[in-house]
């Protein structure tokens, strides 16, 4: 029976354009945001095109193809499906099982073959292979599921969905977007499936493919950015509060571990941008979470700020849809968000739980909290405050939209 796999159009659309190219595709993100699947979903649509003929699929994790060591290894195997000299379209997941792969992709890129390539983030994004492809390669990132792939998910697979969304908004930010955990219905399997992820991530993309000399220090980095996801980041502090806590480390080793984390794509840096100088600030950059499971699988009372967990989100939803992002400083104020959208223009967001969630005074308060910013903003790109709430607040030339209406694709920035 064919394996039934839900077309994630956000990152085959892009990719389209690529499949007759031998330009080599190297697809990333973070472990289990479903790299294979989509791998399985361009098969299928070449297959759909007559070419079943022409695939050779290598999937370098799966039995019986674990002992493909070598260069020698990963030559014969693919040759050893080669029929005749035309264009093959070769797939090999998990790619960084073979050291020195490198020599093998680019002799059959000089072939003309179009080559598709999945595996660790920490050496798929490295230096190294960048100087060894520079120029013959393109790089797709993938992240978890977004609400709207979350629901169109569940339906494709016959799951139930909650008629009210607000509930299965509530669900999706506690077991976040790993893929496979759609299958389960229990929350107990749920969550039991996507702590064991983050434990491979943990153990397979970051301890395992990096020297960690001091692990004890690494892990409360990494509790630390986990924990004070969307805060902003000071490095300097950081250390400081470390040294008072009697724990001596240099800057640079803080540092390295963060880079760590970021090369593992479990999270993402965020830097300031101020809007006075046109100069992006050094200083105080927030850090997202690739997915906000990472943050309640290590935290058992499963209860949430709306605010950061929001804006993580909005945060996601901007970087994966191509936005480039900013943390907005004006003076001593500051704006979540300066995006630059992929057709060149920029906007300016603001993100917030409610515009109402209080007495009238209150409301004032937070009104003027999100409004202040835009005033000292003086170009004319537009301006948004995203929020659950369901009224609108249109005031000062500010669109507000409900954020689940922008992440369903009913409303865009």
């Amino acid at each position: 029976m064919k394996e039934r796999i839900y077309p994630r159009e956000k990152y085959l659309s892009p990719l389209r354009p690529f499949y007759d190219s031998n330009v080599v595709k190297v697809i990333t993100g973070i472990r289990r945001s479903g790299k294979s699947s989509i791998l399985k979903s361009i098969i299928a649509e070449l297959e759909d095109r007559g070419l079943k003929e022409r695939i050779i699929y290598l999937p370098l994790d799966r039995r019986g193809f674990k002992e493909i060591a070598t260069p020698k290894d990963l030559e014969e195997r693919v040759e050893a499906q080669i029929q005749d000299d035309g264009r093959y379209y070769l797939f090999i997941d998990e790619v960084q099982n073979v050291k020195g792969f490198e020599k093998v992709v680019l002799q059959y890129e000089e072939e003309g073959y179009s080559i598709f390539l999945t595996g660790s983030n920490s050496y798929l994004l490295s230096d190294e292979i960048s100087t060894k492809l520079t120029g013959r390669y393109v790089t797709f990132e993938t992240f978890t599921l977004d609400f709207h792939e979350y629901i169109e998910m569940k339906k494709f697979f016959g799951k139930k969905v909650d008629d009210n969304l607000d509930v299965e908004f509530n669900h999706f930010l506690v077991e976040g977007g790993f893929p496979q955990a759609i299958e389960f219905d229990d929350p107990l399997a749920k969550q039991h499936y996507t702590k064991e992820v983050i434990n491979e991530i943990f153990s397979k993309d970051v301890k395992t493919r990096n020297r960690i000399s001091n692990v004890a220090l690494f892990e409360r980095i990494q509790s630390y950015i986990i924990n004070n996801y969307a805060s902003p980041f000071s490095l300097q502090a950081f250390c400081a509060s470390l040294e008072s806590a009697g724990i001596k480390t240099k800057a640079a080793t803080v540092r390295h571990y963060i880079d760590v984390l970021k090369e593992a794509k479990i999270i993402y840096e965020c830097n300031r941008f101020d809007l006075k100088s046109k100069k992006a600030l050094a200083r105080e950059q927030k850090y997202y979470l690739a997915d906000l499971s990472l943050y309640f699988s290590a935290n058992t009372d499963n209860s949430f700020n709306y605010g950061p967990s929001l804006e993580n989100m909005v945060y996601l939803y901007l970087v994966s849809n191509g936005y480039q992002v900013s943390v907005g400083k004006i003076g001593n104020l500051e704006c979540d968000f300066i995006v630059r959208k992929p057709d060149g223009d920029y906007a300016y967001i603001q993100v917030t739980y409610s515009l109402s969630a209080g007495d009238s005074k209150t409301n004032e308060k937070i009104k003027e909290r999100e409004y202040r910013p835009f005033r000292s903003i003086r170009d004319g790109y537009p301006r948004y405050i995203l929020s659950l709430d369901r009224f609108r607040d249109y005031q000062e030339g500010v669109h507000h939209l409900n954020a689940m209406d922008v992440f369903l694709g009913k409303e865009k920035i």
